[in-house]
């Protein structure tokens, strides 16, 4: 095909694209189309209509939407890009504060800027949105052509691109773009049975830390609920919710999530749940959100009201491999930071982004940073891998 016969729009909210056209892209075995692509729930048109429709993710927060869209005379929309306008860096996981302070000191206006990815979800997937049944092979570029095509239109200091595949950040990379590396902390599903077999693969010693943390995190009389689809109701999200400002009113001063996000996942999306309750007494007391993947269960926001040994642990770690295992998913990522969770069965693992910087000079001085950076990335990496608590090969 030729490029003339494509079209980019950007679309001030995905509505203007349509959840029929959004997921044949995003998700296209879910939209009927045959191919190998796992599912994605936060690349789901449910949820990120979802965070819109709450107002949670709105020019109003700082993330006014702006997702482009590839469209082809004859075959309509061929690729879509999950893109937000932004007025500052919360929300992001990837933290580029030192990098507007310092363009800024110098004179230069860092916000607005430009974001390709899922608000406040710092969860590895596709970004490069594109549908398998479209044979054009040029039709991501196209996409990444055009995002950098709109953001010098749009005069922004950069645009960034987060938590990328690995071969998509490549290909960014060798379309211009910056590269980018982290450090998230992973389970991996080795062909586990039950949570028993993955014990057997640690370590006597944390074989032995795992199940006193099992036993101690309920000993207060804790009662352990796994729900999803139908069984999660209203009064449940009520609960969480409550555990959710808890923990976002410490961490960020205030919760990125409406109370109405929740209802609107709930009833769009909700066999792709999985939440994890905690009663003691009769009364909810804390828990978690995990959303379940084609091939990945992702954990993403705890909280709580009473404070009890383990049970974070317990609730976000165990629970989730557990479920891993009974669902046969091949890993569990529990988001952002914790090397706390290298002793649990959790092991490192890079994430990528790119990134694009107008000013030439601005440009220079961060790849420098990245080289340096993406240095200290690998050796963090290979020495927190030799404290894994697997047992050791003789």
């Amino acid at each position: 095909m030729s490029a003339e016969a494509y079209t980019l729009k950007a679309n001030t909210c995905i509505e203007e694209i349509g959840q029929q056209s959004w997921d044949r892209c995003a998700n296209p075995a879910r939209a009927g189309i045959e191919c190998d692509l796992p599912f994605d729930p936060f690349l789901s048109y449910a949820f990120l209509a979802a965070l819109e429709e709450s107002e949670s993710a709105v020019g109003r927060t700082g993330w006014a939407p702006y997702h482009l869209s590839l469209e082809h005379a004859a075959e309509g929309v061929v690729g879509v890009l999950p893109m937000y306008l932004k007025s500052h860096s919360q929300g992001e996981y990837v933290f580029d504060y030192s990098w507007a302070d310092a363009f800024e000191r110098a004179g230069g206006r860092y916000y607005p800027k430009l974001q390709v990815s899922v608000p406040f979800t710092p969860a590895t997937g596709r970004r490069i949105l594109t549908r398998p049944d479209i044979a054009d092979p040029d039709i991501d570029k196209y996409l990444v052509s055009g995002m950098m095509q709109v953001s010098e239109q749009m005069e922004v200091s950069s645009l960034h691109v987060t938590f990328a595949e690995k071969p998509q950040w490549e290909r960014m990379g060798e379309m211009g773009f910056l590269q980018r590396t982290h450090n998230q902390f992973h389970w991996q599903n080795d062909g586990y049975q039950s949570f028993d077999d993955f014990l057997a693969a640690l370590s006597s010693k944390k074989r032995k830390n795992i199940r006193r943390e099992r036993r101690d995190s309920v000993a207060a009389g804790i009662v352990i609920e796994r729900l999803t689809g139908d069984d999660i109701r209203p009064e449940h999200w009520d609960a969480f919710y409550r555990f959710y400002v808890d923990t976002g009113s410490r961490k960020w001063g205030s919760p990125y999530l409406t109370r109405e996000f929740f209802s609107i996942v709930g009833e769009t999306m909700p066999d792709d749940i999985l939440l994890v309750m905690c009663q003691r007494e009769g009364q909810y007391v804390a828990g978690a959100i995990n959303f379940i993947g084609g091939e990945c269960l992702f954990g993403r926001n705890w909280g709580c009201t009473e404070h009890h040994p383990f049970l974070h642990f317990e609730v976000c770690y165990y629970q989730a491999i557990e479920f891993a295992i009974e669902r046969g998913l091949h890993r569990v990522e529990a988001g952002a930071q914790g090397q706390h969770k290298l002793a649990r069965g959790y092991m490192p693992t890079h994430t990528y982004s790119a990134h694009w910087i107008a000013n030439e000079s601005f440009r220079d001085a961060v790849e420098n940073y990245l080289r340096s950076e993406r240095h200290n990335v690998n050796e963090e990496i290979d020495y927190m891998a030799e404290f894994s608590p697997f047992r050791q090969a003789d």
